[in-house]
């Protein structure tokens, strides 16, 4: 991927700006205040499947000096077959490994944002070019669990991004990788080229590892009582991909400046929400991928609306299958207790009806089923041309639009 004239470079026989092209949000990291409850919610709640447990004291219990601390283990979680969707760490465990707060401090519960490149290539090259741009790098190589390439860089309020490549799949078994195949973890830049996902299987099985002994989920505490659509279910819904992200900055035009030159994010479209300039971007065909907010809204949204003034996530986007399981979920939660609330259309341009929930944290979950598409004209539609929504209205269906049912589609099954 050597730069070409007019310091292009070549991903893939096209020149890009980048040595690398972001394709969509592949996972998120949270660090979490009360582990216990957040697990139960978005495991038992929001129908997250555990993938992969990572105890840090090895099923031997807290020790004294983190006693206090609750449950320290990491959870890997999805959603479809992606290893991982949601991964779930505890805050205070994390701050405390961290005494000079370089990685995790008090209000920012971003554990990292993940995001997904088209070769393992892409993950070396912009490695490399982003260390050459004097940018913050964390660290580069291979994670286990999850079989990710990657490269961790901080945006310029501290929150983690990472570029990867190749993460591991879930079969109709439901078992992740057996642990004997972590012997693949890289801490390092990796030379190129690497041997395929085929390979690595073939030689886990001549040294006599049982490929079906990875860790496996069960859902069987919970009664399957919907009919969601023909299939049975344990919640009226079904979770079909993950973002819209929206972060809060302190320097809006630095934050800006990272994400769509050095990242590569296309902006789409600037809002007056409460006075403030709030920036929707993108990164494929959706509307937004991506919220830039300046840091004085959130005292804005926490008076109004009740949005926690304890993080620096703003709010993280859920997509569900469709609008009938959207009215659904939103019942679904009330009858639960949990806290829901619709916001103005400002924060939600492109989006048709939403609701956000949330979580035992605090955090603002966007419960929404439809994304607005750009097309080859990279313009989005006009505002006066959006469906109209009326806040505290949910009828019973709504039109169709020039792009329902458009966009990256959910594969496999519901359950």
């Amino acid at each position: 991927m050597a730069a070409a004239k007019n310091e292009k470079f070549d991903v893939g026989g096209v020149l890009m700006n980048q040595p690398f092209k972001i394709r969509r949000l592949g996972h998120f990291g949270i660090n979490t205040q009360d582990q216990a409850a957040m697990i139960r919610f978005y495991l038992d709640f929001l129908g997250f499947k555990v993938v992969d447990l990572r105890d840090p004291f090895k099923g031997k219990g807290n020790p004294p000096e983190y006693a206090d601390l609750g449950d320290c283990t990491a959870y890997f979680t999805r959603y479809a077959s992606d290893h991982h969707a949601l991964v779930f760490y505890n805050h205070r465990y994390r701050m405390g490994n961290d005494p000079q707060r370089k990685r995790f401090w008090p209000g920012n519960t971003i554990n990292q944002l993940t995001w997904q490149v088209g070769s393992l290539r892409e993950v070396v090259e912009g490695h490399k070019w982003l260390t050459a741009g004097g940018l913050p790098m964390v660290r580069t190589g291979r994670d286990m669990p999850g079989s990710n390439w990657h490269t961790y860089v901080k945006d310029p309020d501290g929150h983690i991004n990472e570029l990867y490549y190749g993460i591991e799949q879930i079969g109709w078994t439901g078992r992740s990788k057996p642990a004997p195949m972590y012997a693949r973890e890289f801490h390092d830049i990796p030379p190129l080229p690497q041997i395929n996902e085929f390979q690595e299987v073939e030689d886990a099985i001549k040294q006599g590892v049982d490929l079906i002994s990875g860790y496996r989920y069960t859902e069987d505490r919970l009664p399957f009582d919907f009919d969601v659509q023909g299939i049975r279910m344990p919640r009226p819904f079904r979770v079909v991909k993950m973002g819209p992200v929206g972060l809060y900055a302190a320097d809006i035009g630095a934050s800006l400046a990272f994400y769509r030159d050095r990242l590569g994010f296309i902006p789409t479209e600037k809002r007056k929400v409460y006075g403030h300039s709030v920036h929707f971007l993108r990164n494929n065909t959706e509307h937004h991928s991506l919220v830039l907010a300046p840091i004085e809204l959130r005292a804005v949204l926490r008076d109004k609306h009740g949005f926690s003034d304890r993080t620096t996530t703003m709010s993280f986007g859920l997509q569900l299958a469709n609008y009938e399981q959207l009215r659904d979920a939103r019942d679904f939660f009330r009858k639960k207790g949990y806290r829901l609330k619709e916001v103005p259309g400002g924060l939600t341009p492109g989006m048709d009806r939403n609701i956000m929930l949330f979580d035992p944290d605090g955090h603002a979950l966007q419960l929404y089923y439809y994304m607005e598409q750009v097309g080859w004209d990279g313009k989005p539609c006009p505002a006066r041309d959006r469906p109209r929504v009326t806040r505290g209205k949910w009828p019973d269906t709504r039109p169709e639009l020039p792009d329902s049912y458009r966009g990256e589609p959910f594969l496999g099954p519901w359950n």
